[in-house]
């Protein structure tokens, strides 16, 4: 186990926790190792039903630990750099993409690459004071893990630019404004109400939620007819499961449904 990052499996929800409190949660090379395997492991343990992402002390992840990048390290060869910074940044192509739904939660700071991992997962919740901002232009960077591409399918290529090129620091009320987090609540909250929520969607219908996660990641790129394919193929596959039928039987007894994820 990578003590930089935990891992704790309850009730079919994987707590992630990223855990380098001096630091923020800065990434450096073993918490991102960490980041992947925790990763990988959602998406392939049947056991797992839902993600909830977050930061340990308060704080979510400030980015890339950039105090240790001003030390200085030995010096990489433009394709050993180009090839370490691509795997890492596969935590956020698994986490957008596995048929499972993942919640961030947004306390203290999410900033540069730690934004971008957030903006992968499907729901963010902040706590009311979280600031929030991609922050690379400030440091002379473009940008990784992602984020150029999450915050433009999410806001649009405008908003996106403004927040690249501009990196203003938004609160959480902001934020939420322009659609960029989903709820946000009062600090002493924060870890029960998005643990509450990561915590439903892991007791829902598991299949039908990967697929409609699927569904969306579609729109991202695919075409109109292929879109209704998949969502026809989709939602005849829902049909068969267990949950839908429970879901059906509950409706008819007027009580809430007790889905297993089958």
């Amino acid at each position: 186990m990578n003590d930089m990052v935990l891992q704790k499996l309850e009730g079919g929800l994987l707590t992630i926790t990223m855990n380098r409190p001096e630091r923020k949660n800065a990434l450096n090379p073993d918490m991102v190792r960490g980041l992947v395997e925790a990763a990988r492991r959602a998406a392939d343990d049947p056991e797992v039903r839902a993600v909830l992402f977050k930061g340990a002390g308060g704080s979510f992840c400030v980015g890339g630990d950039v105090k240790s990048m001003a030390e200085g390290r030995a010096p990489l060869p433009f394709e050993q750099k180009l090839a370490n910074l691509r795997r890492g940044m596969e935590v956020s192509r698994i986490l957008h993409q596995m048929p499972k739904p993942v919640v961030a939660q947004l306390d203290g700071a999410a900033a540069g690459a730690g934004l971008s991992m957030a903006l992968s997962c499907d729901l963010r919740i902040a706590s009311e004071s979280c600031k929030i901002t991609t922050a690379f232009a400030k440091v002379g960077f473009s940008g990784d893990y992602g984020g150029t591409y999450f915050l433009t399918q999410l806001l649009g290529s405008a908003r996106a630019r403004e927040l690249y090129l501009m990196s203003p620091v938004l609160t959480a009320r902001e934020a939420h404004a322009i659609g960029l987090v989903t709820k946000v609540v009062p600090d002493a909250e924060i870890d029960t109400a998005a643990h509450e929520l990561a915590l439903s969607l892991a007791q829902g219908p598991s299949i039908a939620l990967g697929y409609i996660k699927r569904n969306i990641n579609n729109a991202e790129h695919l075409a109109l007819e292929d879109c209704f394919d998949g969502e026809a193929i989709h939602h005849t596959r829902c049909g068969d499961t267990a949950d839908h039928k429970e879901a059906a039987k509950a409706f008819v007894e007027k009580r809430k449904p007790a889905f297993r994820g089958e």
